[in-house]
């Protein structure tokens, strides 16, 4: 296993061992071998006064695999969900590794008919799951921020229903300047992407500041960002 998780870190998805240990949960399959498939409506609410949210990305995924571990740094494709909301690379990645991965989709257009997620709105999207990939994890960027991002991090799928806060996490990639020239979306019209890294690891967003292009009372937040709900579909 030592080559292929190697080839996982590269690719920069974050894996535990667990997978490699103790293999795969072996709940109540069916009659050809596999868990029954079940259909999951996630729906998210943007609960801040002023901030936007890009679409979302969302993935039901076994319990080895995470789209951030805090403390440590962001993948690159992290990096650019944050600073970008750019979701495609990091949903290619996913979708590569389907004995960790079941099932990726992202939000689509919301009732005002643009696929940002305004403030008081919600959008859901419709997902996979089974007993075997039993975990739901979601990422979408804040707009206006540098490197802030919205997400839910392996939650358990419900049996029936669920409701979580989601907080909002600082990609540790790119500097909190708060200029506009640095920041993509309608407010601010800037560039969504920069080099290398900033503090260096994910951390809890300290929010907006005021200290750049941006007024504090407009687009400062406090956590948590979103509601999230999960129900099972029969």
């Amino acid at each position: 296993h030592m080559k292929f998780s190697k080839a996982l870190i590269a690719s920069s998805l974050f894996l535990s061992t667990v997978a490699f240990a103790s293999g795969h949960d072996n709940g109540n399959h069916n009659g050809n071998g596999s868990p029954v498939e079940r259909t999951y409506a996630v729906t998210i609410t943007n609960i801040t006064y002023g901030q936007v949210f890009t679409p979302v990305l969302v993935a039901t995924h076994t319990r080895a695999a995470s789209f951030f571990v805090l403390g440590e740094a962001p993948s690159p494709e992290l990096a650019d969900l944050a600073e970008g909301g750019a979701t495609g690379g990091l949903q290619m990645i996913l979708d590569g590794l389907p004995e960790f991965v079941m099932d990726t989709n992202t939000s689509g257009i919301t009732p005002d008919g643009n696929p940002l997620i305004n403030p008081g709105e919600s959008v859901t999207v419709y997902i996979t799951g089974n007993r075997d990939y039993n975990r739901l994890s979601l990422a979408g960027m804040l707009l206006p921020t540098n490197d802030t991002f919205v997400a839910i991090d392996s939650m358990p799928l419900p049996r029936k229903h669920s409701a979580s806060m989601a907080l909002a996490y600082d990609a540790g990639s790119e500097e909190n300047d708060e200029l506009c020239a640095n920041i993509p979306g309608p407010q601010c019209m800037g560039s969504p992407f920069s080099e290398g890294l900033a503090e260096g690891f994910v951390h809890i967003s300290r929010g907006i500041s005021g200290e750049g292009d941006l007024l504090a009372s407009d687009y400062d937040w406090r956590n948590p960002v979103a509601r999230v709900t999960v129900r099972l579909m029969d």
